[in-house]
């Protein structure tokens, strides 16, 4: 298998007033955390950063989880929902 290039464009995105959001929260959490602060460019450039390395596998166990959840359901369908019928 290629090695992906890290500055291959992602496929997960984070637009608009989530990736603002996001961005003000790093730029918080940076401050308290390290006592200093960063630029909404570096703030950026952190969320791609991690993004791009922690985003598909979080994505995945999110799909894996919500996939074994869902099968749990499906593999007891009937003693979930059975409805006694009447046999008259």
């Amino acid at each position: 298998m290629a090695e992906q290039s890290p500055y291959q464009p992602m496929r997960i995105r984070l637009e608009g007033e989530r990736r603002e959001h996001l961005g003000e929260t790093l730029g918080r959490f940076w401050a308290e955390a390290f006592d200093a602060s960063i630029s909404p460019f570096q703030a950026n450039q952190l969320i791609d950063f991690f993004v791009r390395e922690l985003g598909a596998a979080v994505y995945n166990q999110a799909i894996r989880d919500a996939h074994k959840f869902m099968t749990e359901k499906l593999s007891d369908l009937e003693g979930e929902f059975f409805e006694p019928e009447n046999s008259r």
